[in-house]
C-alpha cells in the first residue's frame, strides 16, 4: 500500500454509478457528460469513457484535458474566455457555450463555423448554499431575459441551463424543468440541443431512476432537442477515500487525533461549507475529533465514534472523497499532497501518482 495521505479510487465502487449512467442513456435517449470541475483524475477515464459521452469543462485546461485523456465529445464552458485563449478552446471543442450574449459576440466571428451555444439562468435553483447558488441575486452566470436572448437564438444551436446543486428529489427536478419549459420554451424549441447540467443527484440510492428517465426522453421529444447531462458528483459518489493516519493525540476537554491530512489542503469543500467528512466506521463508546495537521486552528474533519481510543499509528478512511477533493487540493502550509492509488476490479491497489517537495517549489516560483 502507499504511504499515507493518498486517495483511493475504488473501481468497483465507481462501477455502479456508470452502470446507472450507461442506462439511462439508454432508456431515455439523453447523452452524459462527466463534468471535470468535479472530478478531473484521468488515471480513470479510460475506465469511465465507455459509460459516458464524453466531458464538460470549465476553462481552457480542462477541455484540453477532456479532450487528450477522455476522447469522445468535449464540451466547452467558461464564465469568461479571455482574447488569447479563444482559439485554442475552439481547437479543443466539439461545441463552445458562451456565458453571456456579450462574449458570444466578442467571439462570434472566431467561433464562426463551430457548434455554439448560451448559458441561460433559469432564475431557481437548488442550491441550500448561497455560495454556490447560481440564480443567487446579481447572478453573473447567464443570461436571464427571455426576450434578449430570443435576439441571438437564430446564432446559436442549444442552451446550457445548470441551475440544480445538491438535488436529490426528482419532484423538485421535475417542477423546476416545468419552471424552465414555460419561461423558455418558445426558445428551446428553436435548438437543436439544451444541456441540464449537474447537480443532479440521479445515482444516488432509491432515486426514481425510470421517472427521471422517462421526463427527460418526453423532455427531448416535445421540444426535438438532444438532451445533455453534466453528472459531476453523480458520476464519482463513494468512488473514492482519503485514507490517512492519526500521528498524535491528546485530550483538551475531547479526545483528539491529528491525522497527516488536512481538509484546508486536501477536503476544501468541508472548510468552506461548514460540512462534516464522513467516516467508516462511525460507532463505537469512544468519541473523537479528528484533526487535520496544518497551522489552521479550524482544521477539523468532524467528530466521530470509533470502537476503541485511537493511537499514534491508526489507519483511518475518510468516504466520499473523490468529488470536489483532488481538483481542489492545494499546498497550504506545505503539506504532502496526497498521494493517488487506484483499486481494480481484482483488489489490486496501483500507486498512479505520487508528489513531493518538487511539487512543491514546481508550484511557486
Amino acid at each position: 500500500m502507499p504511504k499515507t495521505p493518498y486517495y483511493l479510487i475504488d473501481k468497483a465502487r465507481l462501477l455502479p454509478n456508470m452502470e446507472k449512467i450507461a442506462w439511462l442513456r439508454e432508456v431515455s435517449g439523453a447523452k452524459s457528460l462527466l463534468a471535470l470541475k468535479c472530478f478531473a483524475t484521468w488515471s480513470v477515464f479510460d475506465f469511465m469513457a465507455p459509460y459516458m459521452d464524453g466531458t464538460t469543462s470549465s476553462s481552457l485546461f480542462e477541455v484540453r484535458l477532456g479532450a487528450e485523456k477522455f476522447g469522445k465529445e468535449t464540451h466547452a464552458y467558461s464564465v469568461a474566455y479571455a482574447d488569447y485563449e479563444i482559439d485554442e478552446v475552439l481547437g479543443h471543442a466539439d461545441k463552445i457555450i458562451f456565458n453571456t450574449i456579450g462574449q458570444f459576440e466578442r467571439f462570434e466571428e472566431q467561433s464562426a463555423g463551430h457548434v455554439r451555444g448560451l448559458r441561460v439562468n433559469p432564475g431557481v435553483s437548488t442550491s441550500d448554499f448561497d455560495l454556490a447558488d447560481p440564480a443567487r441575486p446579481f447572478s453573473r452566470l447567464g443570461e436571464h431575459d427571455p426576450a434578449r436572448i430570443a435576439t441571438v437564438a437564430e446564432r446559436v444551436s442549444g442552451f446550457m441551463f445548470h441551475n440544480n446543486c445538491e438535488n436529490a428529489d426528482f419532484d423538485r427536478f421535475n417542477r423546476m424543468l416545468g419552471h424552465i419549459e414555460q419561461r423558455f420554451g418558445f426558445l428551446i424549441r428553436q435548438m437543436g440541443w439544451i444541456s441540464l447540467g449537474g447537480g443532479i443527484h440521479f445515482t444516488g440510492p432509491d432515486y426514481p431512476l425510470d421517472r427521471f428517465a422517462e421526463r427527460l426522453k418526453r423532455f427531448a421529444g416535445e421540444n426535438e432537442v438532444q438532451v445533455y447531462l453534466e453528472p459531476g458528483e453523480a458520476a464519482i459518489t463513494n468512488a473514492a477515500t482519503l485514507e490517512v493516519t492519526v500521528l498524535d493525540t491528546l485530550f483538551n476537554g475531547k479526545h483528539l487525533a491529528i491525522v497527516d491530512s488536512s481538509i484546508e489542503a486536501h477536503m476544501l469543500d468541508l472548510l468552506i461549507y461548514r460540512t462534516r467528512a464522513k467516516m467508516l466506521p462511525d460507532s463505537g463508546p469512544h468519541e473523537w475529533m479528528i484533526c487535520g495537521k496544518s497551522c489552521l486552528a479550524g482544521d477539523i474533519f468532524g467528530e466521530f465514534r470509533f470502537p476503541e481510543p485511537l493511537k499514534a499509528g491508526d489507519r483511518l478512511s475518510i468516504q466520499d472523497a473523490a468529488g470536489y477533493t483532488m481538483v481542489k487540493k492545494n499546498w497550504f502550509n506545505g503539506v504532502k499532497m496526497p498521494a493517488i492509488a487506484v483499486r481494480d476490479l481484482d483488489g489490486t491497489v496501483r500507486l498512479v501518482r505520487d508528489f513531493d517537495y518538487e511539487d512543491f517549489a514546481a508550484a511557486l516560483s
